[in-house]
């Protein structure tokens, strides 16, 4: 009998013909391979792309930027497939009655849209299979492998024993790293806020402005000292730190996942607002307080399947999260409190939602719209004519939706 320590370990066969084993070690939680290949710097790519799209794990024990090499070739006979592939479904397409809008409908751009979700999941599926092993430390005991240790520690703790990881997994580690280096530039906040590994880097600063201009509600500001704010899924803390800045005395931030937690304690003591934010593990909702005169959500904007951890932040299945938020909120809210609810409307552009399925969830969630404040994007794939989905990019609009009990 399978057990779960038998679905963490990864085995292979190494030159003398030996069996061999380690512990497989994945963030995003993707399976162990089934069967693993030792390969170094003398497979070809033909090879390793067929192998890895059968499912098969790589175990690199070669050069570590041969690795790379390799990874790159995988990829663009990923492309490849992908653009014939797209190529294909191009020529069986039926053609749009005339007078139809081809190119900017959004049935076009969500076609676009799937096609590229469907190429990502293709890309994260292969591209994983390229395994590489790794010391306790997190060191890569490979020739000319970077020193990754630091990053390791940061995104996996101490695991005392060798193991097996992905290099895409690797990568990601890394590009984690050095943001937490840096951090992130928030002007809301004027100062910088650091992504943890595993948790969204607040990249689109608009919505940040709009939360710092929105004016507050008169009964958060009435109360005075026992004003109390919620920020419903708090991820890096920095809605959490923009409330407290603007003067809410409390503010209580929920998060159901403890990297997201760690990463806003370490933003919000930097910023020195800890004393006034209290951080709880919770899904959506804290069970105590069970009310406060507002509640700050900004849930994932695009109703679909996510394909890594990271993605939870972009992606939202069924609107739950935005589900769940609308539907509590009238409960939750204290007489004559506000919901703000930052939403681009992305999806309404690619054919996933509506503008009158939002406003239908809203009403029946029994509250009404106070006001909405918009603002267009300034991120660079806006601006991005090369992007298969650009006219829906150009076409977004992000808005403040201020929210009250009908």
């Amino acid at each position: 009998m399978n057990t779960e320590d038998d679905a963490n370990q990864i085995r292979w066969i190494d030159n003398q013909g030996q069996p061999v084993q380690a512990r497989w070690r994945s963030i995003a939680d993707h399976p162990a391979p089934k069967r693993v290949y030792v390969v170094d710097d003398t497979v070809d790519a033909d090879s390793a792309y067929q192998w890895a799209s059968e499912g098969i794990g790589l175990l690199w024990c070669g050069d570590f930027q041969n690795a790379r090499q390799l990874m790159l070739a995988m990829e663009r006979r990923i492309d490849s497939k992908v653009e014939r592939a797209a190529a294909k479904s191009a020529k069986t397409a039926k053609p749009a009655a005339a007078g139809q809008p081809v190119a900017a409908s959004s049935s076009l751009l969500h076609q676009l849209f799937v096609a590229q979700r469907k190429a990502q999941a293709l890309r994260s599926r292969v591209l994983n299979m390229l395994l590489l092993p790794f010391d306790a430390d997190h060191g890569v005991p490979l020739r000319r492998a970077p020193d990754v240790r630091e990053a390791g520690a940061q995104a996996r703790g101490p695991v005392g024993e060798h193991y097996v990881a992905s290099l895409r997994e690797l990568q990601g580690l890394i590009g984690a790293h050095e943001w937490r280096k840096k951090g992130v530039h928030v002007g809301a906040l004027k100062a910088e806020i650091i992504p943890h590994y595993g948790v969204f880097s607040p990249l689109r600063g608009e919505y940040l402005d709009l939360v710092a201009h929105a004016p507050l509600p008169a009964s958060l500001k009435s109360s005075g000292k026992a004003g109390i704010a919620f920020d419903i899924g708090c991820g890096t803390g920095v809605l959490a730190a923009l409330l407290a800045k603007r003067g809410v005395n409390r503010v209580v931030a929920t998060d159901q996942d403890a990297r997201a937690l760690a990463c806003a304690r370490d933003n919000l003591e930097r910023l020195g607002v800890a004393a006034r934010v209290e951080l709880l593990e919770a899904d959506l909702y804290p069970a105590e307080p069970a009310q406060a005169h507002l509640i700050v959500c900004n849930p994932p904007w695009l109703p679909w399947r996510p394909n890594s951890p990271l993605e939870h932040a972009v992606y939202d299945p069924d609107s739950r999260m935005l589900l769940g938020y609308l539907n509590g909120l009238k409960t939750h809210l204290l007489p004559d409190g506000e919901g703000w609810l930052i939403m681009s409307d992305l999806a309404e552009h690619l054919g996933l939602r509506s503008r009158e399925e939002l406003l239908g969830w809203i009403a029946a969630a029994g509250l009404r719209v106070l006001d909405r404040t918009d603002v267009k994007p300034q991120h660079a794939r806006a601006t991005d004519k090369s992007d298969p989905l650009f006219k829906a990019r150009a076409a977004e609009v992000t808005s403040l939706w201020r929210l009250a009990a009908a």
